[in-house]
C-alpha cells in the first residue's frame, strides 16, 4: 500500500481545502442558524435551500469539485476510493460541503446503485439529475415495527403484480426525505418469503409524488431535525409504480446494498475523521485561550495526555480506513468486509470520544450551539446505529475471524 497520495489527489485536497475555507466557511455559521429556526417553526414542508447554498453549489461545479465521489471520468472524477478518501475527509469538516460538492449521503450511495446496476431508463430519469444536483433523493430499509439491525426481518414488501410492484410499509429513519429537492426514493421490501435468504427482497425507485406515499413526520435527533435534509418515517399504502422500476430485478436487494454499502461506509468513516480533526482543533484552542486557576486549561488535569491519546486514536482510524479503502480497489467489497465493518466501529467512536473531550474543556458553552460540537456529537452517535449498529459489525468481524479456525470451530460447538 502506498501512504502518499497521488498528486492528482494533493491537487484536488489544497483546492477543496481553498474553496471550504474562502467561500463555505465565511458562510457556514449563519447558513446552519437560519435552517436551524426554520426547523423549530415546527413545519418542515416550508424548508427551504439557502440561496447561498445554490450559489456556492454552482462555483464548486464550475471550479471542477463536484461529483468527486463517483469513479467514472465521465460522470465523476474517476477516483479510486483510496484517491476520494482524503478528499471525504475534508468535506467531513463541514455540515454543507458534502452537497455544495454534490457527495452528500445518501445520495452518492443511490447514484452509485443508479450507476453500478441501473438500467438506462434509470439513469436518464434519475442519475442524470442527481449527478447534476437539480434533485435530491433518500433511501427506505429501516423499519419502525421491527428490530432492523437484522436487514431480514423486514416487513414491508415489494411485491410483482403484473407490469406494476405493489409497495406496503413503513419506513423510518429516511435521511433527506425532508429536503426540498427530494423526488425519490430507492425502497427495499420483501419479494419473495420463499426465496433464498438474501434472495428475498428486491429494491425499487419510488417516486414521492406516487399515490398512496405518505410523508408521516420528520425525526428529531436530540431535539434536532437535520434541516433542511431531515430523517422521515414514510407510509406506503398499495403504491403502485412500473416494473422497470425494479433495480436490476426481483430479489436482488442484499446484492445490491453490500455493493452500495461498500464505498459509502468508506466515505462515511473518512467524513468521521475530518470532523473528528475539527473537534481536536476546537478542542485546543479553547484549552490554550482560557484560564483556570492561574493555568492555560491545557496545562491541567492531564488534558495534555488526552490530546495525545486523541491524536493517535485519530490516526490509527485514518490508517484503517485508507487501507479498507485499498483492500476494496484492489480486490473488491466481498475481500474487504472485516476491514469495512471494522472502520465502522472505530471511527464514529473516535469521534464520540474526541467530541465528547471537546465539549468538557469547553464546559457550558460545549452544550450550545454556539460551537458545533453538539452537532457532530450527534453525528458520531447516529453513525454508530446507521449502516448497521456497532455490535453488528463485531459480529460479522468474529464470524470471519472464527471461520479461520474451522475445524476446532466445529470441535467446541461454536457457531463460526
Amino acid at each position: 500500500m502506498e501512504f502518499a497520495h497521488s498528486p492528482r489527489t494533493q491537487d484536488l485536497i489544497k483546492r477543496v481545502r481553498q474553496f471550504m475555507r474562502e467561500r463555505i466557511a465565511p458562510v457556514e455559521a449563519e447558513v446552519l442558524q437560519a435552517q436551524r429556526a426554520a426547523a423549530h417553526g415546527g413545519d418542515w414542508t416550508r424548508w427551504q435551500i439557502a440561496p447561498a447554498v445554490e450559489t456556492l453549489k454552482a462555483e464548486a461545479r464550475a471550479a471542477g469539485l463536484w461529483n468527486l465521489f463517483l469513479p467514472d471520468a465521465e460522470l465523476g472524477a474517476g477516483l479510486s476510493n483510496v484517491e476520494y478518501a482524503p478528499l471525504a475527509e475534508e468535506m467531513g469538516r463541514s455540515f454543507l460541503a458534502p452537497e455544495i460538492f454534490n457527495c452528500n449521503a445518501p445520495d452518492t450511495g443511490n447514484m452509485e446503485v443508479l450507476w453500478k446496476y441501473g438500467s438506462d431508463e434509470q439513469k436518464a430519469r434519475w442519475l442524470t439529475p442527481l449527478l447534476n444536483g437539480e434533485i435530491r433523493s433518500a433511501f427506505c430499509m429501516t423499519e419502525p415495527d421491527v428490530a432492523s439491525s437484522d436487514a431480514t426481518n423486514m416487513q414491508a414488501t415489494a411485491v410483482l403484480d403484473g407490469d406494476e410492484v405493489v409497495i406496503n410499509g413503513k419506513k423510518w429513519w429516511s435521511t433527506g426525505i425532508g429536503h426540498p429537492n427530494c423526488r425519490f426514493v430507492i425502497f427495499m421490501g420483501l419479494s419473495d418469503p420463499e426465496a433464498n435468504r438474501h434472495q428475498q427482497h428486491s429494491m425499487v425507485l419510488v417516486p414521492l409524488d406516487a399515490p398512496g406515499v405518505t410523508i408521516q413526520r420528520m425525526l428529531p435527533v436530540f431535539s434536532e431535525y437535520d434541516e433542511p435534509y431531515g430523517h422521515g418515517e414514510v407510509h406506503f399504502d398499495n403504491v403502485r409504480v412500473p416494473k422497470s422500476n425494479l433495480i436490476k430485478g426481483i430479489g436482488k436487494g442484499f446484492e445490491i446494498a453490500q455493493g452500495r454499502l461498500g464505498p459509502g461506509r468508506i466515505h462515511h468513516c473518512m467524513r468521521c475523521i475530518g470532523a473528528a480533526e475539527r473537534a481536536l482543533e476546537l478542542l485546543i484552542e479553547r484549552g490554550l485561550t482560557r484560564v483556570a486557576f492561574g493555568k492555560p486549561l491545557l496545562q491541567l488535569g492531564g488534558n495534555r495526555e488526552r490530546i495525545a491519546d486523541l491524536r493517535i486514536a485519530i490516526d490509527q482510524a485514518r490508517l484503517l480506513t485508507l487501507f479498507a479503502a485499498w483492500k476494496v480497489d484492489k480486490i473488491g467489497v466481498h475481500a474487504a468486509l472485516t476491514e469495512i465493518s471494522a472502520i465502522k466501529v472505530v471511527a464514529p467512536n473516535v469521534l464520540e470520544q474526541v467530541v465528547s473531550e471537546a465539549i468538557q474543556i469547553h464546559g457550558g458553552a460545549g452544550l450550545s450551539n454556539d460551537f458545533p460540537l453538539t452537532a457532530l456529537y450527534a453525528t458520531a452517535r447516529v453513525l454508530r446505529l446507521a449502516d448497521g449498529p456497532d455490535a453488528v459489525h463485531r459480529g460479522m468481524i468474529a464470524r470471519v475471524e472464527l471461520g479461520k479456525f474451522g475445524s476446532l470451530v466445529k470441535q467446541a460447538g461454536v457457531r463460526a
